[in-house]
């Protein structure tokens, strides 16, 4: 006996290579059976998927879910799980004098898979108005170190946010990346960095410090520090980041991502390693409302969809080492899939801009599978 089965659905699994109908079973919250036919008494819960799509739990590597201390902070069952993202990386909200809090009362207590990145500033992103490196003082190693021992199973890397005056004072310039840089070294973990508008000369300064395993988030971004020179083409430095290692994220946020640069990027072929959403307080009503939406916009961009879903699923597993258990259904694998319903139509959808798209497709998560249970959100309700 299974515990719940999914049938009829075409099952679209990039890390598997699939891309066909399937049933598929869960018991003991992994995948525990993939077949052309699978009885649905067999199984206690049946979902019934026909004609629609069925994926791995959806992976976000960049998001804000320190709800009640963050001013960036979302409920991430709300806005990440219920839509599909059934593992998520928040990318730096808290740092080492608040990373305990973010343990105990956030990740420990939602039902979505929380990992983090750990914010080189010791305070986090508290609020708009302070800067978390306006003053130099509030990066150090030392703290980040030790919070990285006592957290190894949930700290993936060191996040650095290098815009200028609104989140790096110029007495701090480029300290904060070299301290970052320091402190992951010194953890052995990568860095990941918000790269726009910093005190460097140029973003070749940046990624100068950038090697294999690090990641540029923000990638698509129209503001000073791009990977486009001033005629449109990919920069020399950013391409050869790339041949290195370093891993490109789209990051969309409620800044960070235009139409143009994405469109003049993937025409030289530059697509990002992921998808991500940077999904928070300021952009989950508009313009990023979730990641099924931004993988929505990559298939208007003329994206597959396999290739779509592979940078949400298959490849961030990779990214976070779990190859194998998350971002798949193969047998075995964590039981985390979402059963979206691909619709046709026209529908609007905006960049950081707000510069309207209309886009043929919609997907709409219909039902969300997380460790091999249905996920019903006013069960959790708790949670928020």
């Amino acid at each position: 006996m299974h515990e719940l089965v999914i049938t009829g659905g075409t099952l679209v699994d990039p890390a598997a290579n699939m891309h066909a109908r399937r049933d598929i079973a869960f018991a003991n919250g992994k995948v525990s059976e993939i077949s052309e036919w699978i009885d649905p008494k067999q199984a206690t819960v049946s979902i019934n998927a026909s004609g629609k799509l069925v994926v791995p739990g959806l992976i976000d590597v960049h998001v804000h879910v320190y709800e009640g201390v963050s001013h960036l902070g979302i409920n991430a069952d709300h806005t990440c799980l219920a839509h599909g993202a059934t593992t998520v990386v928040d990318a730096g909200s808290a740092g080492a004098d608040t990373f305990n809090g973010f343990r105990k009362y956030v990740i420990e207590t939602s039902a979505t898979r929380i990992l983090a990145h750990l914010n080189i500033s010791s305070m986090g992103m508290l609020a708009m108005e302070v800067g978390e490196l306006d003053d130099i003082k509030w990066a150090s190693v030392p703290k980040a170190l030790a919070t990285i021992e006592q957290n190894r199973d949930l700290i993936l890397g060191v996040k650095v946010r290098l815009t200028r005056n609104s989140i790096v004072g110029e007495a701090a310039g480029l300290q904060p990346l070299f301290l970052a840089r320091e402190a992951a070294d010194a953890a052995g973990l990568p860095i990941m960095i918000h790269p726009q508008d910093s005190w460097a000369e140029s973003l070749d300064q940046v990624l100068a410090v950038l090697r294999a395993g690090d990641m540029v988030t923000h990638m698509y971004h129209g503001h000073r520090h791009g990977i486009l020179d001033e005629n449109g083409r990919i920069q020399r430095s950013v391409r050869d980041a790339r041949e290195r290692g370093v891993l490109f994220d789209v990051g969309h946020g409620e800044g960070s991502f235009s139409w143009e640069v994405c469109e003049q990027a993937l025409s030289q072929d530059f697509t990002p390693s992921t998808i991500s959403s940077d999904l928070h307080h300021y952009n989950v009503n508009g313009p990023v409302h979730s990641l099924m939406t931004t993988v929505a916009k990559f298939l208007h961009l003329g994206m597959t969809l396999d290739d779509a879903l592979a940078r949400v699923t298959s490849t961030p597993a990779e990214v976070i080492g779990r190859v194998g258990e998350l971002g798949t259904l193969k047998i075995g694998a964590e039981g985390d899939a979402v059963v979206i319903d691909a619709q046709e139509g026209s529908f609007p959808y905006q960049d950081s801009s707000r510069i309207v798209r209309n886009g043929n497709l919609r997907l709409v998560p219909t039902d969300v599978i997380k460790a091999g249970v249905r996920y019903e959100e006013n069960a959790h309700a708790h949670h928020r």
